[in-house]
């Protein structure tokens, strides 16, 4: 069975930076969701009777997706699934954390404020050039990552909706979405861990 994701130490210089908050949801996605298919095939037992070699005789389209024990499937989904997505959402949350605080080590402070200051002493004749009076400040880091957290919660979204999407079909009798799914499964893991 596909192991879950392990969650990184959380520091604000992970989140701040963003090549590892990246490549630790691409990662993730990648091992878990985005190869969630292979993952489910890998759950099917091939054959529990053993081999008929009369089985041969006779060509048998096969169906297109075998049965998977339902034990084998919420196995996989208390393991793995669930495990790994909150992984990523706890990354997720904290650096989301992270970006609404105010941010004393920004770098990138003084050069903000000296670009400001400049600008205030330029003098613009808009009549020569209407675009002169433009002025675009540097965005604080703290803009930058609320932007990345936002658009890969988003990305996170649509990659648990396709992945449950799959998980239903295969497992079955599961109407929740996968929200709730992972909710019921943090409410379950609460009340085991009291």
């Amino acid at each position: 069975m596909t192991e879950p994701s392990v969650q990184p130490k959380l520091t604000p210089q992970f989140c701040f930076s963003t090549v590892a908050l990246r490549d630790f949801l691409r990662i993730s996605r990648g091992a878990i969701d985005d190869s969630i298919t292979q993952n489910l095939n890998a759950l099917v037992t091939p054959a529990q009777s053993g081999f008929d070699p009369a089985s041969t005789s006779v060509r048998i389209p096969r169906a297109p997706n075998r049965p998977i024990d339902p034990r084998a499937c919420q196995a996989f989904k208390d393991k793995v699934l669930f495990p790994s997505w909150q992984a990523r959402s706890d990354v997720l949350t904290y650096c989301g954390y992270v970006a609404t605080s105010p941010d004393p080590d920004d770098p990138e402070v003084a050069l903000r404020e000296a670009e400001t200051e400049k600008n205030r002493e330029r003098v613009v004749d808009e009549r020569l050039d209407p675009y002169s009076a433009r002025y675009f400040p540097r965005e604080p880091r703290t803009e930058m990552l609320a932007n990345l957290i936002r658009q890969e919660r988003g990305v996170e979204n649509i990659v648990r909706s396709r992945t449950w999407g799959l998980v239903r079909e295969r497992c079955g009798d599961n109407f929740q979405d996968a929200e709730e799914a992972l909710n019921s499964w943090r409410t379950g893991r609460e009340r085991r861990a009291t």
